[in-house]
């Protein structure tokens, strides 16, 4: 036992039997051994301090304390009033110890303490129980207390705008911003962070860069003003001016992480990854900075998101070399990021040789073997969570039904439905009926997944009519489809998505006239599908292609290859064109020619050029944005037969696996 962990417990001891003069000794021999400013012992001085009456001497310590958790601010509130008459320093650490823990109702009594004792409108009082309100998420009582304070200040204005930009009513915060200033309030380096976390929430780009011009009309300088500057870099990232983002961060002498880490995701989310690459190994030669937790489990999404293997390794690998690579949050996002890429293997040798693991942890897991269509996998962790004595919550309970939709695990499914709905901790929402929707569609049961909807005491989304619709589109059903088509038309009108649904379900019946009127009021509202996008990772470097893309300078050859291709399909096991899957897509081209360009197959294409094959890598990993066509999932099971290769594709949904004619999902997708 080391000398620090000999004095907590003597601290401790001295704490549970009062003994005030061994813990003013111990207090002594902290500071003489330079640990004035350790946490832990902060925190047990300050316990014992008030348990001993000395309440002076805790809130001594408290102050002192150059960083606070969660249990010195638990201590500072269950000091309360304890044996002295309340001031106003004492209302307003205890208001603001409220806020910081998020206890609305110890709050609250605090409020009408200080109504009574008539220290309600003192200014460090009213900013503190404001503060407080919305820091504890109830904005509606802050904005309530700020319309009725007789006196306001900089810290009062700020406290609002914080307050309406974390609850994401960045309009509004941006409104007090001006007003404050037509007051002759001069805002401050808080307020002016907030107001640019609030334009980048929003996407503001003018509004963000009126600030930035005014602080240069100021004299505002990046090289010193460097949370303002770390703020100006997010806030560009966000509204995607990454040009004017780099340039701000070049002007700051000493950045934070915050400028790097934005500007480093800015990058990746542009798919701009060799930039952001070369900025995060910057960033690991910088002296000034220990990389924290955030950037790497940021980071490692973006790797996530973009299944890139070969960077989310190299990621991995560098955790295990710095402190915060053990944090739980990294430790989730390395996960995820394993079977994000379709890394089952390595995500549950991972999972199983760790044992910090929590609820996260868990549903992390289920998800992904849901994705992998491996529902009796998550099925079996989700039970055995259990046994660990790991509660479930909403989330968990949603992946694990939606691992038993993807699986067509009718019964499970239902059951895994009744126990949420007989469990009172959770709260039941709409996706984890639109489990339930989907699965029923799966089967066939259009009507009953109808039903289900229209008996639900919650409101639905637009999601589960989405998936009733999917559902109608599989089984020809019409008149249901065409009903709840309509529906969607009407609620979220401006959403692409809902009339490719309907047409294809129009389509795909026969029902042409319907389809023609579909696709004329599309173009009518000018809106646009998203694009198709596919990518695929050959020798550490990852290739995007869009439909009919014709950029590669291998575009010749692949086209020539998926030709081949094609023709052997069709003459070893008979594969005809789906042509249905291009009506949607084209007008004056060919159908099948259109069908041969359509993302994911000429990604396929890039690695049979490339040799993929001949290098003797039998799995070929493909990704796509969106969800993949009817034609293509054909023209893979096909050419998983006739190459003896396994495809690994990732849509929007889920993981296909594609093996010796057959994907891991049947043909219900």
């Amino acid at each position: 036992m080391n000398e620090r962990q000999r004095l907590a417990n003597l601290l401790r001891n001295c704490s549970k039997n009062l003994l005030l003069d061994q813990g003013l000794q111990a207090h002594g021999l902290v500071m003489r051994m330079g640990l004035g400013f350790d946490l832990m012992l902060n925190n047990d001085l300050i316990d014992m301090y008030s348990k001993c009456g000395r309440i002076g001497n805790a809130r001594e310590v408290f102050d002192r304390m150059p960083e606070r958790n969660v249990v010195s601010w638990t201590a500072l509130i269950e000091m309360g009033f304890s044996g002295i008459k309340p001031n106003e320093y004492t209302f307003s650490t205890n208001l603001k110890a409220s806020g910081m823990l998020g206890i609305a109702g110890n709050g609250t009594q605090i409020h009408g303490m200080c109504t009574k004792s008539g220290h309600e409108w003192v200014v460090v009082v009213s900013n503190a129980i404001l503060d407080m309100y919305a820091k504890c998420g109830r904005v509606g009582e802050a904005s309530r207390m700020f319309g009725v304070m007789p006196a306001k200040n900089v810290i009062t204005w700020n406290a609002m705008i914080a307050g309406y930009t974390v609850e994401g009513n960045g309009e509004r915060a941006l409104v007090l911003f001006r007003k404050m200033q037509e007051l002759g309030e001069v805002p401050d380096e808080y307020t002016i962070t907030s107001t640019l976390k609030a334009c980048s929430g929003l996407g503001a780009i003018r509004q963000g860069s009126q600030i930035h011009s005014a602080l240069i009309t100021r004299g505002f300088l990046c090289s010193v003003q460097t949370t303002i500057a770390g703020a100006l870099v997010d806030m560009y990232v966000k509204c995607r001016h990454l040009t004017e983002a780099q340039r701000v961060f070049d002007q700051v002498e000493q950045k934070n992480l915050i400028s790097w880490s934005a500007l480093i995701l800015g990058y990746a989310q542009e798919c701009n990854l060799t930039q952001a690459m070369d900025l995060f190994g910057k960033l690991r030669a910088s002296l000034c900075h220990q990389v924290d937790g955030f950037v790497l489990s940021s980071l490692m999404g973006v790797f996530a998101d973009f299944a890139l293997v070969e960077q989310g390794r190299q990621m991995h690998a560098f955790t295990t070399k710095i402190p915060s690579g053990s944090d739980i949050s990294v430790f989730n996002s390395i996960l995820d990021m394993y079977l994000k890429c379709g890394l089952t293997d390595e995500a549950e040798r991972l999972f199983n040789e760790t044992p910090l693991r929590n609820v996260i942890s868990w549903t992390i897991m289920i998800t992904g073997y849901g994705k992998h269509g491996l529902g009796k996998k998550a099925m079996h962790l989700f039970n055995q969570m259990q046994l660990e004595e790991i509660e479930p919550d909403g989330v968990t309970y949603l992946a694990v039904l939606s691992a038993c939709s993807h699986s067509g695990l009718l019964q499970e499914c239902q059951y895994y439905f009744l126990r949420l709905c007989h469990d009172k901790r959770i709260k039941q929402t709409v996706e984890h009926y639109a489990c339930m929707v989907d699965l029923l569609g799966r089967a066939g049961r259009v009507k009953e997944a109808k039903n289900l909807i229209d008996s639900m005491l919650l409101k639905p989304n637009i999601g589960i009519w989405q998936t009733l619709l999917s559902a109608c589109r599989v089984h020809g059903e019409v008149e249901i489809g065409g009903e709840v088509g309509e529906m969607l038309l009407r609620l979220d009108g401006d959403n692409p998505v809902n009339y490719v649904m309907l047409s294809n379900l129009y389509t795909e019946a026969g029902y042409w006239k319907e389809c023609e009127r579909i696709r004329k009021l599309f173009k009518m509202k000018g809106l646009k599908k998203d694009a198709g996008r596919s990518w695929v990772e050959i020798d550490k470097e990852v290739y995007f292609f869009y439909n009919r893309d014709e950029t590669h300078p291998l575009t010749e050859k692949i086209h020539q290859v998926l030709k081949e291709m094609e023709n052997r399909i069709k003459s070893e096991i008979g594969y005809i064109h789906g042509v249905r899957f291009a009506l949607h897509d084209v007008e004056e081209e060919s159908k099948e020619e259109s069908l041969r360009f359509h993302s994911e197959k000429l990604a396929i294409g890039l690695a049979l050029v490339c040799g993929e094959l001949e290098k003797g890598n039998r799995t070929i990993r493909i990704f796509k944005n969106l969800r993949v066509c009817g034609d293509c999932h054909a023209f893979i099971k096909g050419l998983s037969k006739v190459l003896k290769v396994v495809f690994l594709v990732r849509d929007a949904n889920r993981f296909h696996k594609f093996e010796d004619g057959l994907c891991s999902y049947g043909d219900y997708w």
